[in-house]
């Protein structure tokens, strides 16, 4: 039986917040244990590119066009003296690709002069890198060096106010409010959960609510359709019916599509 969902209308304590915020974590665990960084990657170099490539890219596109450009560019002395043209032409299909193109030329070039070649390991010196921001910077610690940190993304940002775990809008407050919330060995895969968890099951126009299992702990349960049939065709990624199960939803109210559907 499910406990009661939290009310807008009550006054959570700090205390209370973090305890509901635990629940989420575990819930997610048990949701999604398959969670994972989706762009395609070996080494900090490759992921740092990787993530570059996937801003208003779809991770299925950007490791569609990966392969190829890490063939031809596998260090990042290669990135540093790369011709322009031919570069652009490779990362074409991700979108913004001059942008981009500059990015990784003087990413690589960065990486030259000032880091013998090397990914740096710290996020002070991450951030001061081309095309590397905070975000992708805790993307790159976390998946590359194995130090903690949260991705806070579009999905997460969504659902960390939709859990009402913190009110903040600016990336860096979000970051620090919900770090205190979790474990610092837990924020990781943390981030990786409730990015799946956008991305499956709580989509931004339309969640699928009565197909959640996080629906006893979510302030926000019923923005979404709560009867079962409609929330179950929402739900999307190769285990869209094992967590129609999970919520205790027949699975065979997820159309074949939501199986294979892309996630983006």
């Amino acid at each position: 039986m499910r406990a009661a969902r939290p009310s807008r209308r009550t006054v959570e304590t700090d205390l209370g917040r973090k305890r509901r915020a635990r629940r989420i974590g575990r819930l997610l665990t048990e949701a999604h244990p398959d969670a994972h960084c989706e762009l395609d990657h070996s080494g900090p170099l490759q992921l740092a590119v990787a993530t570059i490539l996937s801003a208003q890219c779809t991770d299925q596109r950007v490791n569609e066009v990966t392969p190829k450009l890490f063939r031809r560019y596998p260090t990042a002395a290669d990135y540093a003296g790369a011709d322009r043209a031919e570069m652009e032409e490779l990362i074409r299909p991700t979108g913004f690709f001059r942008n981009k193109t500059n990015s990784l030329i003087n990413l690589g070039q960065q990486l030259v002069e000032r880091y013998d070649g090397q990914v740096p390991g710290r996020l002070v010196d991450l951030v001061t890198l081309p095309g590397i921001g905070r975000k992708t910077a805790n993307v790159i610690l976390g998946n590359a060096f194995g130090v903690p940190g949260i991705t806070v993304d579009t999905h997460f940002q969504r659902l960390m106010h939709r859990w009402e775990l913190t009110a903040e809008t600016d990336p860096v407050k979000i970051e620090h409010a919900v770090g205190a919330l979790f474990e610092r060995r837990d924020w990781t895969m943390l981030s990786h959960r409730v990015i799946f968890h956008g991305r499956r099951v709580c989509h931004a126009r339309k969640p699928a609510c009565g197909a959640c299992t996080l629906a006893s702990v979510c302030p926000s349960y019923g923005t979404g359709p709560t009867e079962a049939a409609p929330a179950a065709k929402l739900l999307k990624g190769p285990r869209a019916r094992e967590l129609a199960v999970q919520a205790g939803v027949d699975p065979d109210l997820v159309p074949p599509t939501a199986v294979v559907s892309d996630t983006p």
